[in-house]
């Protein structure tokens, strides 16, 4: 049996992690595997955007969070079941592969070194795989790497995509949460002070979404004492509310997490998690690029 099945794919940490370890030892089945992921990932999004279109159309009566996980699920397991068939796209994209690398008895390491360029997530997602990332946006990953991992531990959400959130929260830190006397509020998530909190408040004036459209309102914010307050809090949260059990559980993938989020309404933003998909890709390529 394959090790590495396509009903993994490529925005999977792990499943990336299995590919390029099989790159170094079984370079030919590598390739096929790779050009296998970007196919599963072109039929999941074909078949998104065939729902999209059919909800559109619909009342959406019966709709509720349950029913489109499930719907996401079903379409996961459909774009799989459609991968790998004979003379489909993943053989056209191996074939791209094996000339872009010179022929299949191109040394291990090279292998490795192009499977590893074809999986970037920005790739998958379209996006230019040569757009380059800011001194800010390295230091901002830097900062903040020690207490994601120490969240990662409570809640099981990849460090790197927790970094990502907070650098979409606050623009790379640019836009930081304020005191009144100007002092940073170490509120890397935007979390709302709500009537349960007990601790220090920053009020600010920020944007909501109504309907979908862009409202300014003045909104009460947490405020900590340290970046490392920010980021346990934020785990407590996705740990303790019942309302994000579904954004931890779908954590594993970029689009998981992301579509999770927007779905348990983290954000009004109704372009959310395609914002944050976009930062954690920058993320994850930064990190590859210093690993």
């Amino acid at each position: 049996m394959n090790p590495l099945s396509t009903s993994r794919l490529a925005t999977d940490t792990h499943g990336v992690d299995a590919l390029r370890s099989r790159a170094a030892t079984d370079p030919k089945a590598a390739i096929k595997d790779a050009a296998k992921q970007f196919e599963a990932l072109f039929m999941q999004e074909l078949m998104k955007s065939m729902r999209a279109a059919q909800q559109s159309m619909s009342t959406g009566m019966f709709d509720n969070a349950g029913t489109q996980m499930g719907t996401d699920m079903l379409d996961q397991q459909f774009a799989t079941k459609m991968t790998g068939l004979p003379g489909g796209l993943s053989d056209v994209i191996a074939r791209q592969l094996e000339r872009q690398m010179g022929g299949t008895v191109t040394p291990a390491a090279n292998v490795a070194k192009s499977v590893n360029a074809a999986l970037s997530p920005a790739t998958a997602a379209g996006a230019p795989s040569t757009q380059k990332v800011s001194q800010r946006q390295s230091d901002f990953v830097s900062q903040h790497t020690e207490a994601a991992r120490a969240a990662e531990a409570q809640t099981g959400i990849p460090a790197s995509f927790m970094v990502s959130q907070a650098a979409h929260e606050t623009g790379w830190g640019k836009h930081e949460i304020k005191n009144t006397d100007g002092s940073s509020a170490h509120n890397l998530f935007g979390i709302k002070a709500g009537a349960n909190w007990k601790g220090k408040v920053a009020e600010v004036t920020t944007t909501e979404y109504v309907n979908g459209q862009p409202h300014k309102v003045t909104a009460r914010f947490r405020a900590y004492g340290s970046y490392a307050e920010s980021f346990a809090d934020y785990a407590k949260l996705m740990k303790d509310s019942p309302r994000f059990q579904q954004v931890l559980a779908n954590a594993g993938t970029v689009q998981g997490f992301a579509q999770g989020l927007q779905k348990a309404g983290y954000a009004t933003d109704p372009a959310y998690a395609d914002k944050l998909t976009r930062v954690i890709n920058t993320t994850l390529r930064l990190q590859r690029s210093v690993a």
